[in-house]
């Protein structure tokens, strides 16, 4: 049913963070979207949960173009992928003295995220059309639909056996 879908996730065009942003990603629509590291399935999220195939478009953006802003951004506060790369990715490769740096506040953290982040991942995305194909593709995703599971959110429970 989302064959198509999970194809693109998994090998469609790949863009850089830190070409953020890209020209092809739609300022107002739900979406589907796969983070990477190399060929490491790094993160999959989705955006645009009220949108539905009717909604109105907005002249601000809304759903999946706000939702990749913000992981190109690099701020921790309210972006849980930022905690994530954080925590999981960024924190293990900090010296003893970055550490100390960050503690007394004069290097920041979220300037160390959002470095890691465009110099090292890269995304995938796919436009559905509502936030309800969204979630389900995404609940998809974390529970191996792509041959592997997101390093920092993988899902619970088995894949349904192929039809």
């Amino acid at each position: 049913m989302h064959d198509e879908l999970l194809t693109t996730l998994g090998n469609g065009s790949v863009h850089w963070f830190r070409d953020w942003p890209a020209a092809d990603v739609p300022t107002h629509a739900a979406g589907v979207y796969t983070v990477w590291e190399g060929e490491t399935l790094v993160y999959v999220g989705m955006s645009g949960r009220s949108i539905m195939a009717d909604t109105p478009h907005r002249r601000t953006p809304l759903g999946l173009f706000t939702r990749l802003a913000s992981h190109a951004g690099g701020r921790r506060s309210g972006d849980q992928f930022c905690v994530y790369v954080a925590d999981r990715l960024l924190l293990p490769t900090l010296s003893a003295g970055q550490l100390r740096e960050i503690a007394d506040g004069t290097l920041s953290m979220d300037s160390l995220v959002r470095a890691f982040i465009h110099d090292r991942l890269s995304y995938r995305f796919a436009v559905v059309p509502d936030g309800a194909t969204a979630f389900q593709v995404e609940n998809l995703v974390k529970r191996g639909a792509l041959g592997t599971r997101p390093v920092l959110n993988p899902g619970t429970g088995a894949l349904a056996p192929a039809q």
